[in-house]
């Protein structure tokens, strides 16, 4: 079974996500479920560090679309930080990088 670790450092009116491992279709209701937590406190900045994400598929990667669709329609922004590996391709090879209002790749 894949494991999701999400740490949260919260703000003002943002937050600081920190993934690691696996963000697929078994973990993503816990990040949808983090995330809109984080919306209802009224939290809009978000941030989404994936520097120890070890994996994401589709289903991960959907949570973080909707998301980013749900704070834009409220003057908000959502960042990923920290992209490398299978993420920084599904964003590459899909165009959905663009998707985001901030998308910074790991440093190596």
């Amino acid at each position: 079974m894949a494991d999701l670790n999400v740490e949260v450092q919260r703000g003002a009116c943002q937050a600081l996500v920190r993934l690691s491992g696996d963000l697929d279709k078994l973990t993503a209701p816990l990040l949808k479920d983090c995330l809109v937590a984080l919306f209802a406190e009224g939290r809009v900045e978000i941030v989404v560090d994936a520097a120890e994400l070890e994996f994401c598929d589709s289903s991960g990667l959907w949570v973080l679309v909707e998301h980013q669709r749900r704070l834009s329609a409220h003057a908000g922004s959502l960042g990923i930080v920290g992209v490398h590996g299978v993420l920084q391709r599904v964003l590459d090879v899909t165009g959905l990088k663009a998707a985001f209002d901030r998308v910074v790749p790991a440093e190596l």
